[in-house]
């Protein structure tokens, strides 16, 4: 029988996501790479119960992860029942719907009936009554957004998700959407986009409609696809995502990069951190990031993840050394 850590909640800390009654984990974890049915269950099991021993409340699926699709929601929704099914209501279980997910014209996109139809089958996978937050993946050019977020509001209003989210959208459909959802009286509760020290679009906009909007943020990819790691410092492993991830790929890792990320790693270690970790520290600075959505392959990768969390904020000096190499 599994018996978390009973300290777990001392040492993590918990923001408040947007002007919700919500709070989210600084650091999440998300399920979106070796959580599916082609990876190892007991390790997949081993990082669920670190991360909740750590504190970590916030597990973040899609209907597409896995591989193949649907299938790290199984996986969570197996050891959710053989471990975490009595601590259900401390828990964060998030989902989505955007992406194609079944043929035809009704498995992709925006539409009311693919994503009423989507969490329906996410609820299976996983054997839940309700998740906590659903999210539209990504932006539909053609359908409406009245469509899209009238679907989202019937769904909270349903009680088969308790909060709505958005996640990809630029800062005036974002804006658009907010909108609807206030009133339809279900405010937007979540922004999901990525963010990291390579990638800094959200900087553009989005934070700032995010902070008058009143809507919370979490950061996917902080490490810019494990980029912002020490991993590749003295080349390409042969295990490694850039080896064989479509999202990572050899040509990305220039010696232009890899000369910002020797330097950024310098900084990291005069911090007494990994640059994984500085990386985490440098996402959260900003006041509208509720939490830092990180991935893992192992336990101590989750591990190293909220040890982040006690190092000091990133000071001014640091801060700018950090703007001049980027």
């Amino acid at each position: 029988m599994y018996a978390p850590n009973e300290s777990r909640y001392e040492a993590m800390r918990y923001n408040r996501c947007g002007r919700s009654g919500l709070k989210l984990p600084a650091v999440s974890l998300g399920l979106w790479h070796n959580f599916g049915g082609l990876d190892p269950r007991e390790n997949a099991r081993a990082m669920i119960r670190r991360a909740f021993d750590l504190g970590i409340t916030h597990f973040d699926l899609a209907n597409n992860y896995g591989p193949p699709p649907g299938s790290a929601e199984e996986t969570f929704g197996a050891i959710l029942r053989s471990d975490l099914a009595p601590y259900r209501d401390e828990l964060i279980i998030s989902t989505k719907a955007g992406w194609g997910m079944w043929p035809g014209p009704y498995g992709d996109f925006g539409s009311r009936k693919y994503l009423i139809a989507s969490l329906d089958q996410s609820l299976r996978r996983m054997g839940l009554q309700y998740v906590d937050i659903f999210y539209h993946h990504r932006p539909d050019p053609q359908t409406p957004l009245e469509e899209t977020m009238g679907a989202l509001a019937d769904i909270v209003r349903s009680g088969k998700a308790l909060y709505a989210g958005i996640s990809s959208y630029q800062p005036d459909p974002t804006r658009e959407s907010s909108e609807i959802l206030r009133a339809l009286g279900r405010p937007c509760a979540i922004h999901q986009p990525s963010y990291s020290m390579f990638n800094r679009w959200v900087e553009d906009g989005l934070l700032d409609v995010l902070g008058r909007e009143g809507i919370g943020c979490i950061v996917f990819s902080p490490l810019a696809q494990v980029l912002l790691t020490d991993r590749y410092l003295q080349g390409i492993p042969a295990d490694s995502r850039a080896a064989h991830s479509i999202f990572l790929r050899p040509e990305a890792i220039t010696a232009e990069v890899m000369a910002k990320v020797t330097k950024l790693n310098e900084i990291a270690r005069a911090r007494g951190q990994k640059l994984s970790q500085m990386a985490i520290s440098w996402v959260l600075r900003r006041k509208e990031v509720t939490s830092a959505l990180i991935g893992a392959s192992k336990v101590s990768q989750i591990e190293d993840a909220v040890a982040a969390l006690q190092a000091p904020p990133l000071s001014a000096e640091e801060l700018k050394k950090i703007e001049e190499i980027l």
